[in-house]
């Protein structure tokens, strides 16, 4: 950085990626500020070891105007990445953190909202958080139809143990494509919000003025992934079981894909998008674009940690899970971007991390009774006891 070192704002800035952002931009020469609200249950126990002593923390949420106002007040980036994820039953929480607070944001940076700063921040541009969730089933290859997009898995399949989806022109069996920007289709709480909060920043932005790039970030894991959490991060959710000696619980036949990326490539992915222009009003897929499945993942994370892998098919399922999703990387690749850290060294990484910490709890093993009796998990016929 040459002249006066930039303020950047990162919402969400002592979770998983906010934080390990916080530290690259520290490293880079910005000035940070952090809010973040310490929600319960991610942040359990408080304000984390890990925000740096020098940053500008606040703790406070994204929802309030005030508060978000006195937060932006002579920002010069903006790293929105607090969110509300997961699987929990509802949708207005989605909605009422990750939609309107994108709205709250835009009005608050142009001047449009009574809740302005007399500082009026002078942001040079706008990076958010959004998630690989907003294309839903994602992509297929059909061999008479060729691309194809199925709809959501029906509740009906889902509960007969028909996991794979098929061609919605001609009911064949179709193979699983890399996703690329082009096309999504979200349909639960949290894909909506989060796909609703793109259109805001990026067509609001276009209106006000203001530069602004979107990330769809691809599972994230590795260190400060928070184990008190049973909703979210199914590295932190694995590990926690696999350390206590029990089973790892995995949905529908676990052989359903995932594309996984360490989480300093996605703060690295996040620095590069601020400072190239040719990001300007585009989103972009950050992931590897390696297919692993549920159990491979397992098997993978058992062997990091030095325990032996151990997971359960109890032919239980998510409504709204999608079967296969891995990611296509090219266009922010075109930036010069790259993914550096593989799985196994990631998950090398993670299980130092996590082994440092001491004793873990189960939290998953505590809310499973209430994630089946809101319906949040349901058995299907593929169940050992049907």
């Amino acid at each position: 950085m040459t002249g006066s070192r930039p303020l950047a704002l990162v919402t969400g800035g002592a979770g998983l990626i906010g934080s390990h952002l916080v530290d690259l931009l520290g490293a880079e020469g910005f000035r940070v500020r952090i809010l973040d609200n310490l929600t319960h249950p991610t942040h359990a126990g408080g304000r984390p070891p890990w925000i740096p002593p020098e940053a500008d923390f606040r703790q406070g949420d994204v929802k309030d105007p005030q508060t978000l106002a006195d937060a932006l007040a002579g920002v010069d980036y903006v790293f929105h990445q607090a969110a509300h994820g997961g699987f929990t039953p509802g949708a207005t929480a989605y909605f009422e953190t990750n939609t309107v607070s994108a709205a709250l944001i835009l009005d608050l940076i142009a001047g449009r909202s009574p809740f302005a700063h007399p500082e009026r921040p002078r942001v040079r541009k706008i990076v958010f958080a959004s998630t690989q969730a907003v294309y839903g089933e994602g992509k297929y290859d059909c061999p008479a139809h060729g691309r194809v997009y199925p709809p959501p898995r029906s509740l009906e399949r889902l509960e007969a143990g028909e996991w794979e989806p098929n061609c919605p022109r001609c009911g064949d069996a179709v193979t699983p494509a890399p996703v690329d920007e082009e096309s999504i289709n979200p349909y639960t709480p949290y894909a909506i919000s989060k796909a609703a909060a793109e259109t805001a920043f990026l067509r609001i932005g276009e209106t006000y003025g203001l530069p602004v790039v979107g990330l769809r970030y691809a599972l994230t894991y590795g260190p400060r992934q928070s184990l008190t959490n049973p909703f979210v991060g199914i590295t932190s959710v694995f590990s926690t079981r696999l350390l206590g000696e029990r089973e790892v619980v995995v949905y529908e036949d676990g052989r359903q894909t995932r594309d996984f990326i360490y989480v300093k490539d996605v703060a690295r992915a996040n620095l590069v998008v601020a400072l190239d222009d040719r990001a300007d009003g585009r989103v972009f897929n950050v992931g590897v674009g390696r297919a692993v499945t549920v159990t491979g993942f397992v098997d993978l994370l058992a062997g990091a940690l030095g325990v032996p892998s151990r997971w359960t098919l109890t032919g239980e399922f998510r409504p709204g899970e999608v079967r296969h999703l891995v990611t296509d990387a090219t266009r922010l690749e075109a930036l010069g971007w790259r993914a550096e850290v593989t799985l196994e060294d990631g998950l090398g990484r993670y299980a130092s991390w996590i082994r440092d910490q001491g004793p873990t709890r189960d939290y998953l093993e505590e809310a499973l009774p209430d994630l089946r009796a809101t319906g949040v998990v349901r058995p299907s016929q593929s169940r050992p006891d049907a």
